[in-house]
Protein backbone atom coordinates (compact mmCIF):
# COMPACT_ATOMS: atom_id res chain seq x y z
CA UNK A 1 0.00 0.00 0.00
CA UNK A 2 0.75 3.42 -0.72
CA UNK A 3 0.88 6.02 2.53
CA UNK A 4 -0.39 8.98 2.02
CA UNK A 5 -0.65 12.28 3.72
CA UNK A 6 -3.25 15.32 2.65
CA UNK A 7 -2.60 18.83 4.05
CA UNK A 8 -4.97 21.52 2.59
CA UNK A 9 -6.56 24.51 4.55
CA UNK A 10 -10.26 23.51 2.98
CA UNK A 11 -11.74 20.85 4.10
CA UNK A 12 -13.64 20.09 1.17
CA UNK A 13 -10.57 19.42 -1.12
CA UNK A 14 -9.37 16.98 1.42
CA UNK A 15 -12.42 15.07 1.42
CA UNK A 16 -12.33 15.27 -1.79
CA UNK A 17 -8.75 13.70 -2.02
CA UNK A 18 -9.45 11.23 0.64
CA UNK A 19 -12.49 10.16 -1.35
CA UNK A 20 -10.69 9.36 -4.49
CA UNK A 21 -7.45 8.12 -3.44
CA UNK A 22 -8.74 5.83 -0.66
CA UNK A 23 -10.87 3.89 -3.39
CA UNK A 24 -8.09 2.49 -4.86
CA UNK A 25 -6.93 -0.62 -4.11
CA UNK A 26 -3.21 0.10 -4.04
CA UNK A 27 -3.31 3.63 -2.24
CA UNK A 28 -4.81 3.96 1.62
CA UNK A 29 -4.74 8.10 3.12
CA UNK A 30 -3.31 7.75 6.72
CA UNK A 31 -3.65 11.66 7.57
CA UNK A 32 -5.13 14.56 6.49
CA UNK A 33 -4.58 17.71 8.08
CA UNK A 34 -5.91 21.41 7.87
CA UNK A 35 -2.62 23.43 8.88
CA UNK A 36 1.29 23.36 7.91
CA UNK A 37 2.12 22.45 11.49
CA UNK A 38 -0.11 19.60 11.62
CA UNK A 39 1.70 18.25 8.34
CA UNK A 40 4.81 18.27 10.08
CA UNK A 41 3.96 16.76 13.00
CA UNK A 42 2.11 14.14 11.42
CA UNK A 43 4.39 13.56 8.77
CA UNK A 44 7.17 12.82 10.96
CA UNK A 45 4.97 10.65 13.17
CA UNK A 46 3.42 8.35 10.47
CA UNK A 47 6.44 8.57 7.99
CA UNK A 48 3.55 8.32 4.94
CA UNK A 49 5.19 7.47 1.46
CA UNK A 50 3.93 10.70 -0.11
CA UNK A 51 2.89 13.90 1.02
CA UNK A 52 0.38 16.13 -0.67
CA UNK A 53 1.31 19.55 0.33
CA UNK A 54 -0.88 23.11 -0.81
CA UNK A 55 1.21 26.13 -0.75
CA UNK A 56 -1.30 28.81 1.32
CA UNK A 57 -1.90 27.16 4.67
CA UNK A 58 -2.15 28.58 7.94
CA UNK A 59 0.71 28.38 10.36
CA UNK A 60 3.61 27.28 8.26
CA UNK A 61 3.01 27.56 4.46
CA UNK A 62 4.09 24.07 2.07
CA UNK A 63 6.97 25.27 0.77
CA UNK A 64 8.13 25.91 4.82
CA UNK A 65 6.74 22.14 5.27
CA UNK A 66 8.75 21.19 2.06
CA UNK A 67 12.01 22.21 3.51
CA UNK A 68 10.89 20.49 6.89
CA UNK A 69 10.32 17.21 5.58
CA UNK A 70 12.02 16.89 2.14
CA UNK A 71 14.80 19.88 2.28
CA UNK A 72 18.52 19.54 1.45
CA UNK A 73 19.31 19.49 5.55
CA UNK A 74 17.21 16.15 6.25
CA UNK A 75 18.87 13.18 6.63
CA UNK A 76 15.45 11.03 6.10
CA UNK A 77 13.72 13.00 3.63
CA UNK A 78 10.14 12.21 2.71
CA UNK A 79 8.09 12.63 -1.00
CA UNK A 80 6.62 15.76 -1.47
CA UNK A 81 4.03 17.15 -3.98
CA UNK A 82 3.30 20.74 -3.84
CA UNK A 83 -0.11 21.06 -4.77
CA UNK A 84 -0.37 24.41 -6.85
CA UNK A 85 -2.12 26.45 -9.37
CA UNK A 86 -1.00 28.87 -12.01
CA UNK A 87 -1.24 31.81 -10.48
CA UNK A 88 0.90 30.61 -7.62
CA UNK A 89 3.98 30.47 -10.12
CA UNK A 90 6.60 32.09 -8.21
CA UNK A 91 6.24 29.83 -5.54
CA UNK A 92 7.30 26.81 -7.65
CA UNK A 93 11.43 27.75 -7.75
CA UNK A 94 11.20 27.97 -4.10
CA UNK A 95 9.29 24.65 -3.34
CA UNK A 96 11.79 23.11 -5.79
CA UNK A 97 14.64 23.83 -3.62
CA UNK A 98 13.53 23.17 -0.72
CA UNK A 99 12.69 19.37 -2.08
CA UNK A 100 9.46 18.98 -3.42
CA UNK A 101 10.19 16.09 -5.85
CA UNK A 102 6.99 17.58 -7.99
CA UNK A 103 3.45 20.18 -8.72
CA UNK A 104 0.27 19.01 -9.59
CA UNK A 105 -2.36 21.49 -10.62
CA UNK A 106 -4.93 21.63 -7.68
CA UNK A 107 -7.90 20.74 -10.35
CA UNK A 108 -6.51 18.12 -12.26
CA UNK A 109 -8.72 15.71 -11.75
CA UNK A 110 -8.73 12.16 -10.31
CA UNK A 111 -6.75 10.52 -12.55
CA UNK A 112 -3.77 12.86 -12.41
CA UNK A 113 -4.31 12.73 -9.06
CA UNK A 114 -3.91 8.97 -8.90
CA UNK A 115 -1.12 8.68 -10.97
CA UNK A 116 0.95 11.74 -9.24
CA UNK A 117 0.56 9.73 -6.06
CA UNK A 118 1.81 6.40 -7.65
CA UNK A 119 4.61 8.13 -9.55
CA UNK A 120 6.08 10.08 -6.80
CA UNK A 121 6.13 6.36 -4.54
CA UNK A 122 8.28 4.90 -7.55
CA UNK A 123 10.43 8.00 -8.23
CA UNK A 124 9.13 9.06 -11.06
CA UNK A 125 8.39 12.76 -12.25
CA UNK A 126 4.85 14.26 -10.49
CA UNK A 127 4.58 16.79 -13.29
CA UNK A 128 3.16 17.24 -16.70
CA UNK A 129 4.58 18.42 -19.59
CA UNK A 130 2.52 21.62 -19.67
CA UNK A 131 3.47 22.44 -16.49
CA UNK A 132 7.29 21.38 -16.33
CA UNK A 133 7.33 23.57 -19.40
CA UNK A 134 5.58 26.55 -18.07
CA UNK A 135 6.83 26.38 -14.87
CA UNK A 136 10.98 25.48 -15.23
CA UNK A 137 10.88 27.28 -18.16
CA UNK A 138 9.40 30.62 -16.68
CA UNK A 139 11.67 30.77 -13.85
CA UNK A 140 15.18 28.49 -15.18
CA UNK A 141 15.67 29.19 -18.85
CA UNK A 142 16.44 32.77 -18.30
CA UNK A 143 20.14 33.54 -19.23
CA UNK A 144 21.32 35.14 -15.90
CA UNK A 145 20.01 31.35 -14.25
CA UNK A 146 22.18 29.92 -17.09
CA UNK A 147 25.41 32.03 -15.58
CA UNK A 148 24.96 30.06 -12.09
CA UNK A 149 24.69 26.84 -13.60
CA UNK A 150 28.14 24.17 -12.38
CA UNK A 151 28.80 22.24 -15.33
CA UNK A 152 28.42 18.55 -14.08
CA UNK A 153 31.35 16.60 -12.55
CA UNK A 154 32.04 14.80 -16.22
CA UNK A 155 30.28 15.31 -19.48
CA UNK A 156 27.12 13.65 -20.26
CA UNK A 157 27.07 10.94 -22.59
CA UNK A 158 24.86 12.08 -25.80
CA UNK A 159 22.16 9.05 -24.70
CA UNK A 160 22.19 10.64 -20.97
CA UNK A 161 21.44 13.80 -23.06
CA UNK A 162 18.59 12.88 -25.11
CA UNK A 163 17.10 11.56 -21.68
CA UNK A 164 17.20 14.86 -19.76
CA UNK A 165 15.65 16.67 -22.54
CA UNK A 166 13.23 14.04 -22.54
CA UNK A 167 12.64 14.12 -18.96
CA UNK A 168 12.58 18.24 -18.71
CA UNK A 169 9.61 18.04 -21.10
CA UNK A 170 7.86 15.78 -18.93
CA UNK A 171 7.93 12.40 -20.11
CA UNK A 172 7.82 9.88 -17.13
CA UNK A 173 10.65 6.67 -17.36
CA UNK A 174 7.77 4.61 -19.36
CA UNK A 175 7.13 7.38 -22.47
CA UNK A 176 11.37 8.38 -22.48
CA UNK A 177 11.91 4.60 -23.28
CA UNK A 178 9.05 4.53 -25.81
CA UNK A 179 10.16 7.56 -27.20
CA UNK A 180 13.87 6.67 -27.50
CA UNK A 181 13.80 2.95 -27.97
CA UNK A 182 15.51 2.34 -24.80
CA UNK A 183 14.11 -0.54 -21.73
CA UNK A 184 13.07 1.00 -18.51
CA UNK A 185 16.14 -0.51 -16.59
CA UNK A 186 17.97 1.79 -18.84
CA UNK A 187 16.38 4.65 -18.87
CA UNK A 188 16.87 4.68 -14.89
CA UNK A 189 20.24 3.95 -15.11
CA UNK A 190 20.71 7.01 -17.39
CA UNK A 191 19.03 9.28 -14.98
CA UNK A 192 21.07 7.65 -11.91
CA UNK A 193 24.18 8.75 -13.77
CA UNK A 194 22.92 12.42 -14.52
CA UNK A 195 22.14 12.79 -11.31
CA UNK A 196 25.02 12.15 -9.76
CA UNK A 197 27.34 14.12 -12.57
CA UNK A 198 25.05 17.18 -11.79
CA UNK A 199 24.36 16.58 -7.89
CA UNK A 200 20.50 16.63 -8.43
CA UNK A 201 18.36 14.80 -6.32
CA UNK A 202 15.66 13.63 -8.26
CA UNK A 203 14.17 14.15 -11.59
CA UNK A 204 12.98 17.32 -11.08
CA UNK A 205 16.12 18.80 -10.10
CA UNK A 206 17.51 17.43 -13.38
CA UNK A 207 14.63 18.98 -15.52
CA UNK A 208 15.69 22.25 -13.80
CA UNK A 209 19.17 22.04 -14.78
CA UNK A 210 18.43 21.11 -18.62
CA UNK A 211 16.12 24.30 -18.38
CA UNK A 212 18.66 26.54 -16.51
CA UNK A 213 21.78 25.34 -18.71
CA UNK A 214 20.21 25.59 -21.90
CA UNK A 215 20.22 21.45 -22.70
CA UNK A 216 16.77 22.16 -23.15
CA UNK A 217 14.88 25.68 -24.93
Amino acid sequence: MIRVLIADDQEMVRMGFRMILDAQDDIEVVADVPDGVSAVSKARELRPDVCLLDIRMPGLDGLEVTRQLAGPDVSDPLKVVVVTTFDLDEYVHTALRNGAHGFLLKDAGPALLIEAVRAADRGDALVSPQITIRLLKHFDGGGAAKAQVAPPSEPLTARELDVVQAAARGLTNTEIGSELFLSLSTVKTHLASVQGKIGARNRVEIAAWAWRSGVVS
